[in-house]
């Protein structure tokens, strides 16, 4: 009886093993039927395709829109500089052509990007792209070239505004990048290198970063999306394609991207750039004084009040400053009823003033707070 059993145990495992493999053959052979029913040469799938009246769904996480809306006010600028030197006369020479060439026929040119900001053709760019240029030339998305011609620059900002003479010039939308916070997300638009139009994208890493000696007025916006060689001058927009600032400049040791470039806000842009389209340059406040921010350190060593904050160093003498009563070791609290904070906070103020004008001034001096009224003066060009 036990040997019977174990006989029908033995028939029904071998039965049910192969049904299960019979089934996991049938299986495979089915699968490619399936798929054979969603189209066949006689009777096609339909493709996963949109039609020209329906543009594909926006995937995830994509910004196209933004780039399709800012790309085209983004143009390539081209600046060539013909060479100061004087050529021996022997160089025209044909026979000594054919030995030195034509070197002093030479041209030095350079790479940039702008930002078309109105149809009547003006251009942001930065200073240093057209700076000392003979010839400048702009490429724009569309393929038109055009030659261009400053309408005025700003060193101590790296700014500058070109104008081509085109009609039905793309204009991009200015952002406010006053709202924009650490961690937006932001696209980067320039040439880089001369490769062509370049979108770029990252994230805003921090903002009124200063004392980065680049500029004599600093208030960079900081990224890590990738800016290059080329880029500067090119915008840097939201994810909804309003520009934010103008691309600048790298911190780097090889030359090349390392996720940290800095463009100027257009909060800055702005001014500067309505200021040089109204008068062909900037003018701002200056009273004549040279500070210093004061540290925990400096506050012990002098036994100062204050542990932040611009102490006066020095004045001019004559100079506005001076003449409303400024002395060398007052600590400058408010002008015109805005709190200073630092050195830079307070070159920024005085800048804003209109030069004409009175200003109250707070200072602080041997511990008492003191009202002084200056005259605010025209900063003088940077040397």
């Amino acid at each position: 009886m036990r040997r019977l059993w174990l006989l029908f145990a033995q028939t029904v495992t071998v039965a049910l093993a192969l049904y299960f493999v019979y089934t996991a053959v049938v299986s495979d052979r089915a699968a490619p039927v399936r798929l054979q029913q969603m189209g066949s040469a006689e009777r096609p799938a339909p493709m996963l395709e949109a039609g020209p009246s329906k543009p594909p769904a926006l995937a995830s996480g994509s910004y196209r829109n933004a780039a399709a809306r800012a790309m085209p006010a983004v143009v390539n600028i081209i600046t060539s500089k013909r060479p100061k030197r004087s050529k021996h006369p022997l160089m025209k020479d044909p026979f000594f052509k054919r030995f030195f060439g034509d070197e002093g026929d030479d041209e030095d040119s350079s790479l940039g990007s702008g930002v078309i900001v109105s149809a009547e053709g003006y251009i942001l760019t930065n200073n240093h792209v057209v700076e000392a240029a003979d010839e400048i030339e702009v490429m724009l998305a569309d393929g038109r070239k055009a030659a261009a011609k400053v309408v005025g620059t700003d060193p101590e900002t790296d700014l500058a505004v070109i104008k081509i003479a085109l009609t039905k010039l793309p204009v991009i939308v200015l952002g406010q990048a006053e709202q924009a916070q650490v961690g937006d997300v932001v696209l980067a638009i320039g040439n880089p290198f001369g490769v062509g139009q370049t979108v770029t994208m990252g994230i805003i890493s921090a903002l009124g970063r200063n004392n980065l000696h680049i500029n004599h007025f600093e208030n960079f916006i900081q990224t890590d999306a990738a800016i290059n060689f080329g880029n500067s001058g090119g915008a840097l927009v939201d994810t909804h394609g309003n520009l934010l600032g103008i691309n600048s400049a790298i911190y780097s040791q090889s030359g090349g991207s390392v996720g940290i470039g800095f463009a100027i806000p257009m909060s800055t842009a702005k001014t500067v750039m309505e200021a040089i389209i109204k008068s062909g340059h900037v003018v701002r406040g200056w009273i004549g004084v040279e500070t210093q921010d004061i540290t925990p350190e400096l506050a012990r060593s002098f036994s100062l009040p204050r542990q932040s904050g611009a102490m006066i160093a020095g004045v001019v003498r004559n100079g506005p400053a001076y003449k409303g009563g400024a002395r060398p070791g007052d600590i400058l609290l408010s002008v015109d009823g805005k709190p200073v904070s630092d050195t830079n906070g307070m070159l920024n103020q005085i800048a804003q003033l209109v030069p004409g004008e009175k200003a109250k001034m707070t200072v602080l001096r041997k511990s008492r707070e003191t009202t002084l009224d200056v005259v605010v003066g025209k900063r003088p060009p940077p040397k």
